[in-house]
């Protein structure tokens, strides 16, 4: 059976010249990078030359690299230790409703710890609006958190502007641009964030490896205490061999950026437009401001988790915003925040698409797609009684 991965959000394949590029660091260069001898200068050089990849890909100088264990932990970092370096000047925290759990944990934490957090509503499309953030903002706010994209949804968030508004009170912006980073172009000049979330997998680098970008100049409490690696920031001994793999990748990532968004927005828009002709399934995020790569959906009438089970037969891997799929008992907090009625969010379907995807691919998901989607509703004892879940109030954009 022919695998067909259009799940490129949850994980990457591993790039054959990232691989290639870690491997003598399992074996031979296996030195410690803050041993003085050569085996540990070695390493020290291996590190410091993928910080400056990382650092080129973003455009920042390589001393604003962080490396992390994963973007999760890169995201806590930013959250917990720019909120505790600053709890002296206030306790106002400000983060969207629409953020990935890493964020919107880190947050809840920090309600533990006497912060206070507002949580912004986004609009049917995901977005954060400027004159909203900019009314949120108090004299205690410390620290604004905004996603650059959503892997569920999509949606590119007006970062600039957004970082903008935050400048203009002297209060520090976190992006989680996890999703982002080595997909699209991200300049963190341009968008002004002081800091950024990235992880290595997310650009065909290993998975265990990410990076926080931490602007000269940002208060930051350490996450994790122990010896001065990383600046004193992250301690703990250097993962060589990850490191030069997200290095790696940065580097391919910067190399090939225009031709993998143009070749996943082709595939993109072809799926698109074939599931638009489907009665009753709707994209959700924003039509235009997206992620190359990303096509999300609820269907009415089903469960994500079937159609993502079905599809799973054919050798067709999806992912789903829906309960069964992210192991709780509730319906996706992002779509929720987008204003879709909660039946409707459940049945939730997500295609992300990659660098080794194809024409052939795509067709046989849009042959397959539909006939699943009837093969279900033909079964769902809501399509026959012919409920309505609300969707023609534009609580989302609808496809065609």
């Amino acid at each position: 059976m022919k695998m067909c991965y259009f799940d490129h959000a949850a994980t990457n394949p591993l790039h054959p010249e990232v691989l290639e590029s870690m491997m003598p660091f399992f074996k031979e260069e296996f030195g410690n990078a803050l041993s003085v001898y050569d085996l540990g200068m070695h390493a020290r050089e291996a590190v410091e030359h993928a910080r400056a990849e990382v650092a080129a890909l973003i455009n920042a100088k390589p001393g604003t690299i962080v490396f992390t264990s994963s973007g999760v932990e890169a995201n806590n970092f930013a959250l917990r230790g720019a909120a505790i370096a600053r709890k002296q000047q206030g306790n106002h925290v400000i983060v969207s409703k629409a953020e990935h759990h890493s964020v919107l944990n880190s947050a809840r934490f920090l309600e533990k710890q006497g912060f206070v957090v507002t949580y912004l509503p986004v609009d049917n499309h995901g977005l954060v609006a400027p004159d909203l953030l900019k009314k949120s903002i108090i004299n205690e706010t410390v620290l604004i958190s905004i996603t650059h994209a959503s892997r569920e949804i999509g949606t590119v968030e007006p970062i600039k502007e957004l970082s903008a508004v935050a400048k203009e009170r002297g209060v520090a912006f976190h992006t989680d641009a996890i999703a982002s980073t080595g997909n699209i172009p991200v300049d963190v000049q341009d968008l002004g964030v002081d800091m950024l979330s990235m992880t290595g997998h997310q650009m065909y680098g290993p998975k265990g490896i990410g990076a926080l970008y931490i602007r000269e100049g940002t208060r930051i409490a350490p996450l994790i205490y122990g010896g001065i690696q990383e600046g004193g920031r992250r301690a703990g001994t250097e993962n060589v061999a990850y490191v030069v793999g997200m290095g790696r990748a940065a580097q391919l990532a910067r190399e090939e950026m225009n031709d993998r968004m143009e070749h996943v927005r082709k595939l993109r828009d072809r799926l698109v437009q074939g599931i638009a002709g489907i009665p009753n399934v709707y994209l959700t995020g924003h039509p235009e401001n997206r992620l190359p790569n990303h096509a999300s959906f609820v269907v009415e009438f089903i469960e994500g988790e079937a159609m993502l089970l079905m599809l799973a037969m054919k050798g067709i891997y999806t992912a789903s915003g829906s309960a069964c799929s992210s192991k709780a008992l509730k319906s996706s907090p992002v779509l929720l925040s987008l204003g879709v009625p909660t039946a409707l969010a459940q049945g939730s379907i997500v295609f992300t698409l990659g660098r080794g995807n194809t024409e052939e691919e795509v067709d046989f998901a849009l042959a397959e797609f539909p006939q699943i989607v009837s093969k279900l509703r033909a079964m769902s004892p809501f399509a026959n009684k012919g409920w309505d879940y609300g969707t023609k109030n534009d609580t989302c954009y609808v496809g065609g």
